[in-house]
């Protein structure tokens, strides 16, 4: 059996930045937005994406891309924005083997009325601390770790 490779000192500080940041951000935006809008921060990435999306539809299976997630994960969430009026499941008109969801015109504001607080506390929590190399660097990064993953990842296409 081979010895593993220790991280250096430098490696394993990045590393428990990372998972530090990738578990306390987290959940404060959750917590900032279930004290807001009772949304967990999972619902509101779907709704966002959906409110991005052209005629804010999408594949279900590419909702589940944008959202980091799987499909069964996802439909059980779009199945309780249902049922808040957020959110239409359908066929496509395109392919009956896809379903969709829409934001409703209900999901759409509740979108637009989260968003004002939920990016203040993002810029608060992450990019207030930041210069704009910062910024640049936490993109090419975080981009490179996700391209690494899953190099045909959606935020790398554009």
């Amino acid at each position: 059996m081979t010895e593993p490779q220790w991280l250096t000192p430098r490696e394993r500080q990045a590393w428990l930045a990372l998972v530090f940041a990738s578990t306390v951000v987290p959940a404060a935006m959750d917590s900032q937005l279930l004290r807001d809008g009772k949304v967990s921060l999972f619902s509101y990435n779907v709704l966002a994406m959906l409110s991005e999306a052209p005629d804010r539809v999408l594949p279900m299976s590419e909702l589940a891309a944008r959202t980091s997630s799987s499909l069964s994960r996802l439909s059980h969430v779009v199945r309780k924005l249902q049922e808040r009026g957020w959110i239409e499941r359908s066929t496509s008109e395109d392919d009956a083997r896809v379903t969709t969801a829409y934001l409703t015109d209900e999901g759409m504001s509740t979108i637009q009325a989260l968003a004002p607080e939920h990016v203040r506390t993002v810029r608060e929590m992450i990019f207030d601390g930041l210069g704009e190399q910062d910024v640049r660097d936490l993109e090419r990064v975080g981009k490179k770790i996700v391209g690494r993953i899953d190099p045909d990842h959606w935020l790398l296409r554009g």
